[in-house]
């Protein structure tokens, strides 16, 4: 801890030196230290010389500091010297310079009181501290309560947070806190809303149990110890709470500047109210009890509104309003009864009460008692000796003692009871798992609290000390025994036998006891203990030396405290009283009178006493040692989690420290001495790839390129510190003695200094160069011009010179050059003509060359052409020969094929004859036929009759009516309403003006964008509002089904069963006999059997696979209806368009018909009778027409369908057994493969059965043999069925070839039969069918025979079955065709009326108009299809939102039917079948996005075709046809709005829930940039209790992970279809909730704010804006949620010194509030000494230019903030005529309209 070696008292070295005002004060040695040296050297920091004496008993080497690097750390055991300065100074930096109230030591939270509202305790702050790990987010109270929820959790072991300190350090409101995140985290499952309650009892205790003393104004003046249940899945279901001795004595006495309990403020406060008139109160200052303190105001509190919140609490937890009310009268009673004035007497031994006193009017009152009985015992009290019973007069100072002690009794009395009351509330019948336990322990009555604190403090040491061993056990590290502070002799004093409490109780049970005979009896029992000790200058008081300090009690008054005494009349008073309440206070627990001594009273002889109540006659302490017993009981029997508050200052003031009040709690509360179990040990511990990253600048380039870190490690610090002491390897972290650290970042900085000397020097000598060229630059100038000068003078003369002599050449020149220019001429003019003579002969030579090279390549290439066709030619005619060898070999082989015909018609014999029946039954039929074919003409002609005679009674009654006046009248009416026509269109002509005109004026006004801007933003917050409406019923919705599924869940009990065992042995089946031993050869032919038993499996996974061809067969079957009825749909068409025509000319008949007989009417309208008559005959012909109608549709529709169904059946046979031949050749090869796998593990047995016998070879020779005769039998079993696996394959392909062919001849056969009449396509359908059959049947007689000739298997056998029931199904289906047939044709021929000629009219076929048909019936069965039953990759290849349009061409066909209830019934079965889905795939994203889309676009599908002029302006003329004719769906278009945003907000929540575990650890913690991170010199030592047991930790995820997981759910949401604005919004809501966790977690954690996280965050959000950019989402407004963390990484990285630094940070940071700024600010952390820390005047310069700022007051982001979603109306391109339904959805029962 200290300098005790000379090594380290160098020059420059800081220390820690004693101060009596700061304890201690930082100093520098200015002078080495030699050992031995007397003095010691040192420098202040404000330049104060100092010598200090050194001794090493009274004055040792003062302490070393911590280099500035380490300072402000998160965990005080991360320090690399560890003691009492360091600790004090850290605590000091962190509370004043970054307000930090919370620090880890160890196992230890230290906080301490800011005396201010801190918002660092929203909700949000417990979202973030949820689910981490203890350490990796800054100290907090919420980072204990979460370890202790996670490790009961995961341990299965209850917890136990205890929270200490002194009175005003902050216990109560840390506890509070605690409890408030169990009651956010550990939420109730159910609506017990057990977590409110359990909340809500703070209030209460601490209206009565609170009080406003000189160190706190809230200040607990009880302990308690609360144990919030938790069931077997980590809810809420419960909470206990244990009260320890509360302050009594301040019901009647307070201090100076002190109050009362804060319930008896809150009455008088509220004393106005009408339910409170009656308790008589008034003004606090009027009551003696709440006036002693003189001081009855806190400031910033309202009593008044305390009591509301107090009275809401009493209502939440049950309390009934009678019951608030009773307890609102004692309360009241109390203060009244200190009001009660006692009058002494003259004698002065009695006193009396005056009758008239109104406090005691009141008092008796409101506690419904006698007034004279209490009037009197309150100023007598009660002899009882063993004869006689005496009452005797008490003084007015016994009587006023009494009445505070009945004040007292009742307050504690009732105290208690609420506090039972509170206990049944929160209690639960559920079975409770497990609990935590949170310990507010006190600090006001002295003795049992340094008592209490004894107890804590050893069970505190000792497990401080296990948790010690434990991780040096872990890692495998040499334990030795470190010796800690054992208080036990201590707590022996106190309550061993004979001690101190022991005593006191002794003395307490004496008559006459006196507390100065108990101070003798301790000073003769306990004056040799080392623990106790007896001031010198009193005889009434003693000292303890507790663990803390010494402390010194006065023994006045201890024994009347110890006692408690109440006088038993004054309790049977109370017990007599009106009110049941008052009476059940004192009737629970008492029961007999509270006396000072312990002896039995006697009244007489014949009455026997009852004995006073063993719980009444247990002494104060007594009771607080059973309580302090049973507590430490159930605190071993938890894992401790342990909070110590400190006080700062006692003034209350903010953010300031008093350092010696915080050493005085330091070293009491054993923090100081939890540093010292650490330092005794190996304090210091790194994990082998921190040391390795933080020190590998001290390693060698050849240890770099080891592999093995942990080996580079261990060389690395054997070579660096030299004693082997200093440090040990654990199995994953290095543990380092204190001051080694410091030692090896020494070394560090050492070497980095060396290398910053190094870069100083180079850049140095690089600056004297560049000034050295500078100057020789200069000089050269210099000498440069001088030289020119004289070089211009001599220049000059040479100039002069130079110029005669170029006078004279010229001349010369000019001479010479006249004369060679004519010889130069005439050389040149005959080089001209020599070369062009030989340049025109080298061009005739390369034109002959050319010239010949043409002929030989035409030569040559028509050689080569002439030797390819003599190839040809041969090879054409060796092919001819063997074509035609090979056909004269077919030829003859089909030659005696067909030889062999003639044993197929023995086989067709059967057949013939059934042939023949079905032919006489169709001549049956056909006469049956033709007499329906009689009577229809029969009935024709009779109509016809009655036809002809309708015509002529409508010429006679035409004949007698005239015209008369109905047409004008008539047409005069249709003028009139044709000129209110075009009135209308003139009225709204000039509307439309008018609107255009407004609507213009309107666009010119520059307010109309502000105000839509308004009304835009309202409408936003009015969505905002509405679809968080939502999001709470969709909660109270799942709620209520949660409801529901646990009522039906309870209403059965299943129980457990255990099934009998049905493994056999194997070794049981193999029973050979051996002489050399039967179990050996048992266990051997065990392999054997194992064989067999995997050839049985092999064989029924065969029969498997067959059953799942027979299903497949089924299935293809089904699928394949929908395609032969459309190409069967042509041929039916013809049929239906011969009876139409007929149709046609039967109403045109009847409507001539009619005209007929209505003109004939018109003129006989004289006649009355005849027009009766003629009414009554049209209103017959009329239903005649409609009968015939509906017999002619049922006609077509029963025609249509045996037409449709006979040739469905006849393309299904032949193309299921092709398919099927496919599947079976495909499990043909399923079968080579497991062949093949059986084999090789059938080999590998044999190698290994081998090497087992080799090794007893001569043993079990025998039963090798035998294995291996079993194993050649197996093979040879399995290539027989390889074999016969490939011939069945070579027959299916063979079978496939026969199938193409016919299907070719079946196609032929069907565009013949088209071209056919409808009789003609019956008969030859029926041809066709006979031969099919006998073909099929001589087919099938042929292949029986040749498979029985084969090896019959299981596959045949079967295959054989289902031909036979194929063929007795479809003669069955055969004869009933052909008798619907029959009978279709015979009602035709009724009912078709004669032509004079054949008249063949062809129909045009009804177009589809993008409506669906389904029976009501058939309404389950579509929504299991379409919704509950269907996946989004079922419908994955077809268009998006398939069954979205699929529902709504169904609801188009009830629209068009104006079924109003098909059309209720489909929509609401559609949305409650969407809701379960959902609720059933709750975490499936996939699923989620598949049906918000779906119902999106069922919505944009109702708006669309709604036929709104508002929703049509985009479609097209055949959309707008389809649009709905009878019913507003308008409502529910709202339901499916609503619907469409609880998907979408459940689709947030899901991709939330996935990318939530990977942003902190993709954004801060991976390495984007390799080798940038540093590593902290010591981070937080990480408890064992909170990484994993199997210590995999967390997993890592990546950037590019986290990209890819978002790009995912990007390509998932455009793969089905979703709205592109709507994935915008998600994207938007995703990269918001990464923002938000990514600052928060920056916010909350110290490690990760520095300047190279600053960059690797820079990067990654890069990334994430360029995913944007390649996505076109750049502009979805999800870039901009970027914009906080963006400026959080640039502030970060910019320069944090000067003022024009904070001004640009001010204007850099627009997006961050000001406490964010400050807060990273305070948090900044330099990863080596060159950085440096910001300073303290820097952020508060940075507050004052932000203090404008109009900022929300909360520190973290909201991560569950949630964008208001907006669903844009998209219409559709798609038709709805020309969407397809794919015949995999299995939807043939719709129809197409």
């Amino acid at each position: 801890k200290c300098c005790s070696h000379s090594f380290y008292c160098i020059t420059f070295t800081r220390v820690w030196i004693p101060d009596p005002d700061e304890v201690w004060k930082a100093a520098e040695i200015t002078k080495d230290y030699k050992e031995g040296d007397p003095i010691l050297h040192l420098k202040l920091e404000d330049e104060t010389v100092l010598h200090t004496l050194l001794d090493p008993k009274n004055n040792p080497l003062p302490f070393l500091r911590n280099p500035d690097i380490l300072v402000g750390e998160n965990d005080l055991t991360a320090l690399s010297y560890l003691h009492e300065p360091a600790v004090l100074h850290n605590l000091k930096v962190r509370f004043l310079e970054s307000n930090h109230i919370y620090t880890y030591c160890g196992i230890v939270l230290v906080a301490i009181n800011p005396y201010e509202q801190l918002q660092i305790y929203g909700e949000e702050v417990i979202n973030a501290y949820t689910g981490q790990n203890m350490g990796d987010m800054d100290p907090h109270i919420f980072a204990v309560a979460e370890e202790a929820y996670k490790q009961m959790a995961r341990d299965e072991r209850n917890q136990s947070i205890i929270v200490s300190g002194e009175s005003g350090a902050g216990k109560t409101v840390s506890a509070k806190y605690a409890m408030r995140f169990f009651a956010t985290v550990g939420g109730s499952a159910n609506d017990t809303n057990v977590e409110e309650k359990v909340l809500a009892s703070s209030p209460i205790m601490e209206a009565i149990g609170n009080a406003k003393t000189t160190r706190n104004d809230n200040s607990s003046r009880f302990g308690k110890y609360i144990q919030i249940c938790f069931s077997r899945h980590y809810h809420i279901i419960g909470a206990n709470m244990r009260t320890y001795l509360l302050e009594k004595s301040r019901v009647v006495f307070q201090a100076e500047d002190e109050r009362n309990y804060h319930i008896f403020y809150q009455l008088c406060a509220s004393s106005s109210l009408p339910e409170f008139k009656d308790l008589g109160l008034s003004n606090a200052e009027d009551f003696t009890y709440t006036s002693l303190g003189e001081n009855i105001f806190i400031e910033g509190v309202n009593d008044a509104e305390d009591l509301i919140k107090t009275r809401e609490a009493f209502t939440l937890l049950g309390i009934k309003d009678n019951n608030q009310s009773s307890i609102f009268k004692i309360i009241a009673s109390i203060l009244h009864l200190g009001n009660v004035e006692i009058c002494s007497e003259r004698d002065g031994e009695s006193c009396h009460i005056s009758g008239n006193d109104p406090h005691l009017k009141h008092f008796c009152r409101l506690l419904g008692v006698e007034l004279q009985q209490m009037e009197h015992w309150l100023c007598h009290r009660k002899l009882v000796t063993a004869s006689e019973t005496y009452v005797k007069n008490m003084s007015c100072k016994q009587a006023a003692n009494a009445r505070d002690a009945l004040a007292k009794h009742i307050y504690a009395r009732m105290f208690d009871w609420i506090v039972e009351h509170i206990n049944v509330a929160l209690h639960t019948s559920s079975k409770q798992h497990s609990f935590i336990g949170v310990l507010d322990i006190y600090g006001f009555e002295q003795f049992c609290i340094n008592y209490a604190n004894e107890k804590l403090q050893q069970q505190f040491n000792s497990h401080v000390f296990k948790l010690e061993q434990e991780e040096y056990m872990k890692e495998q590290i040499p334990w030795t025994l470190i010796d800690f502070y054992d208080n036990q002799p201590c707590i022996d004093l106190i309550e061993a036998k004979l001690g101190i409490l022991d005593l006191l109780d002794e003395e307490c049970k004496v008559p006459k006891g006196t507390d100065q005979n108990w101070a003798q009896k301790l000073y003769k029992q306990h004056s040799s203990s080392a623990h106790f000790q007896k001031p010198r200058m009193s005889n009434t008081s003693f000292i303890i030396i507790h663990f803390a300090d010494k402390v010194e009690y006065q023994c006045e008054g201890f024994l009347e405290k110890n006692r408690d005494t109440v006088y038993e009349e004054q309790i049977n008073i109370l017990k007599a009283s009106q009110f049941q309440l008052v009476a059940d206070l004192f009737h629970e627990k008492e029961d007999g009178p509270a006396q000072k001594s312990s002896r039995v009273n006697v009244r007489s002889a014949k009455s026997v006493p009852k004995a006073p109540n063993k719980e009444h006659r247990k002494t104060v302490g007594h009771q607080f040692r059973n309580s302090l017993h049973l507590l430490m009981e159930t605190l071993n029997a938890t894992t401790p989690h342990y909070v110590r508050c400190i006080k700062p200052n006692d003034y209350k003031e903010a953010f300031s420290f008093d350092s010696r009040r915080a050493v005085q709690q330091l070293r009491a509360c054993g923090v100081l001495e939890t540093i010292r179990i650490s330092a005794a040990g190996y304090p210091s511990r790194w994990t082998y790839p921190d040391f390795f990253n933080r020190y590998r600048v001290l390693m060698k380039k050849s240890d770099m390129t080891v592999a093995d870190k942990k080996l580079v490690c261990k060389n690395l610090l054997e070579t660096l510190i030299k004693e082997p002491d200093m440090f040990q390897f654990g199995k994953t972290k290095i543990f380092f003695r204190a001051g080694q650290v410091a030692y090896l970042e020494k070394l560090r900085a050492d070497k980095f200094r060396a290398a910053c000397i190094k870069i100083q020097k180079t850049v140095r000598g690089w600056l004297q160069r560049v000034r050295y060229r500078k100057i020789r630059k200069s000089a050269i100038t210099i000498q440069r011009y001088g030289r020119g000068y004289l070089a211009r003078r001599y220049a000059e003369y040479l100039r002069l010179t130079r110029a005669a002599i170029i006078c004279q050449k010229q001349y010369r020149m000019v001479r010479d050059r006249r004369a060679y220019l004519r010889v130069r001429q005439a050389v040149i003019t005959i080089q001209a003509y020599t070369r062009g003579m030989y340049t025109r002969r080298i061009y005739w030579e390369f034109l002959l060359h050319h010239k010949a090279m043409i002929i030989q390549k035409t030569v040559r290439g028509w050689l080569q052409r002439k030797k390819f066709r003599r190839a040809r030619d041969a090879a054409i005619i060796i092919q001819c020969a063997f074509r035609r060898m090979r056909a004269k070999r077919q030829l003859k082989q089909l030659k005696i094929e067909a030889r062999s015909a003639e044993h197929l018609k023995k086989l067709n014999t059967g057949m013939e004859n059934k042939i023949v029946q079905l032919q006489r039954k169709m001549d049956e039929q056909t006469k049956e036929y033709k007499s329906q074919t009689e009577q229809l003409l029969l009935a024709n002609t009779t109509l016809g009759t009655e036809v002809n005679k309708l015509q002529k009674e409508l010429e006679h009654v035409r004949s007698q009516q005239g015209d008369g006046n109905q047409i004008t009248s008539l047409q005069d009416e249709l003028e009139r309403l044709r000129a209110e026509l075009r009135e209308a269109y003139a009225q709204r002509k000039r509307l439309e003006e008018e609107h255009n005109s407004e609507k213009l004026g309107l666009t010119q006004e520059s307010s109309v964008s502000q105000k839509e801007a308004s009304l835009q933003s309202e409408l936003d917050d009015e969505r905002q509002r509405y679809q968080n409406l939502l999001k709470e019923f969709s909660r109270l919705e799942q709620r209520y089904e949660n409801l529901k599924e646990e009522v039906s869940l309870t209403k059965f009990h299943p129980g457990h069963r255990r099934n009998p065992s049905n493994q056999s042995s194997l070794e049981s089946d193999s029973n050979y006999p051996s002489e050399m031993g039967v179990e050996k050869a048992a266990m051997d032919i065990s392999l054997f059997m194992k064989l067999q038993k995997r050839v049985r499996e092999l064989e029924q996974e065969r029969k498997r696979l067959q059953m799942n061809v027979d299903k497949m067969e089924e299935l293809v079957k089904h699928k394949l209806d929908i395609a032969v009825h459309e190409c069967l749909v042509f041929s039916v068409s013809l049929q239906r368009q011969e009876l139409e025509t007929e149709n046609k000319k039967l109403k045109n008949d009847l409507n001539e018909l009619r005209k007929t007989i209505a003109e004939r009417a018109s003129q006989n309208s004289s006649s009355n009778e005849l027009q009766d008559s003629y009414n009554l005959l049209l209103s017959q012909l009329k239903s005649a027409n409609e009968e015939l109608d509906a017999r002619k549709e049922e006609v077509l529709i029963l025609r249509t369908q045996i037409v449709s169904t006979a040739q469905q059946q006849e393309k299904n046979g032949h193309i299921v057994r092709t398919l099927c031949s496919v599947i079976l050749h495909i499990d043909n090869k399923n079968y080579a493969q497991t062949y093949h796998g059986l084999k090789q593990v059938a080999r590998s047995l044999c190698d290994r059965f081998e090497v087992f016998c080799s090794s007893f070879s001569s043993t079990f020779f025998n039963i090798s043999a035998i294995f291996w005769i079993c194993l050649w039998l197996l093979e040879a079993q399995l290539q027989s069925q390889s074999r016969q696996h490939k011939d069945e394959l070579e027959a299916l392909h063979t079978q496939i070839e026969l199938l193409k062919g016919d299907i070719e001849k079946k196609q032929e056969i069907l565009n013949y039969t088209m071209s056919l009449s409808p009789e003609a396509q019956v008969e030859y359908s029926i041809q066709q069918e006979i031969t099919r059959l006998t073909n099929d049947n001589l087919v099938r007689y042929k292949l029986l025979h040749r498979e029985n000739q084969q090896e019959n298997t299981q596959f045949e056998h079967t295959d054989f079955i289902k031909l036979e029931k194929n063929e007795r199904k479809l003669k069955k289906q055969l004869r009933i065709y052909m008798k619907k047939v029959q009978e279709l044709e015979a009602q035709v021929s009724k009912a078709k009326p004669e032509l004079s000629r054949q008249v063949t009219v062809q129909r045009k076929e009804k177009e589809f108009e993008g409506m669906l048909e389904y029976c009501k019936e058939d309404e389950a069965l579509l929504v299991k299809t379409l919704i509950t039953g269907k996946t989004p990759s079922t419908v994955s290849a077809t268009v998006p939102c398939l069954p979205a349009y699929i529902l709504f061409m169904c609801i188009r066909h009830a629209d068009y039917i104006n079924d109003d209830q098909k059309v209720e019934a489909l929509l609401t079965s559609t949305i409650n079948a969407i809701k379960k889905v959902l609720k059933k795939n709750n975490d499936d994203f996939e699923m989620t996005s598949f049906w918000l889309a779906n119902t999106s676009r069922l919505l944009h599908c109702l708006k669309q075709y709604s036929g709104d002029e508002v929703f049509m302006t985009q479609n097209t003329p055949k959309q707008n046809e389809h649009c709905l004719k009878n019913f507003d769906l308008a409502e529910y278009r709202q339901v499916l709005s609503d619907l469409s945003i609880q998907i979408y907000q459940q689709l947030i929540k899901v991709a939330e829930g996935i990318i939530q575990p990977m942003i902190v650890s993709a954004m801060l913690e991976s390495e984007s940039i390799p080798s940038l991170a540093g590593v902290k010199p010591m981070g937080y030592r990480n408890r064992s209790s909170s990484m994993d047991n199997d210590g995999s930790g967390p997993s890592s995820y990546t950037l590019q992970a986290l990209i890819r997981q978002v790009g995912q759910f990007h390509g998932i949401m455009c793969d089905h279809g979703l709205d592109p604005e709507i994935i915008g919004q998600v994207v938007r809501q995703l990269f918001h909730c990464i923002n938000a966790i990514t600052l928060n977690n920056l916010l909350l954690r110290k490690d990760v704010c520095s300047w190279s996280t600053g960059m690797q965050l820079r990067y990654n959000t890069s990334q994430m804006e360029e995913w944007l950019r390649g996505n076109n989402l750049y502009h979805s407004k999800a870039a901009a949620t970027l914009e906080p963390i963006i400026q959080a990484a640039q502030l970060l990285q910019v320069k944090k010194k000067t003022s024009q630094d904070a001004e640009a940070i001010c204007s850099l940071c627009t997006a961050l509030t000001t406490q964010q700024i400050v807060k990273i600010l305070n948090l900044y952390t330099p990863l080596n000494e060159f950085e440096e820390r910001v300073t303290v005047s820097f952020i508060r310069n940075i507050q004052n230019r932000l203090q404008d700022r109009n900022d929300p007051p909360q520190l973290l982001v909201d991560t569950k903030q949630t964008f208001p979603v907006l669903f844009p109306y998209t219409p559709s391109a798609l038709s709805l005529e020309t969407l397809h339904i794919p015949a995999s959805l299995s939807l043939d029962f719709l129809s197409r309209v």
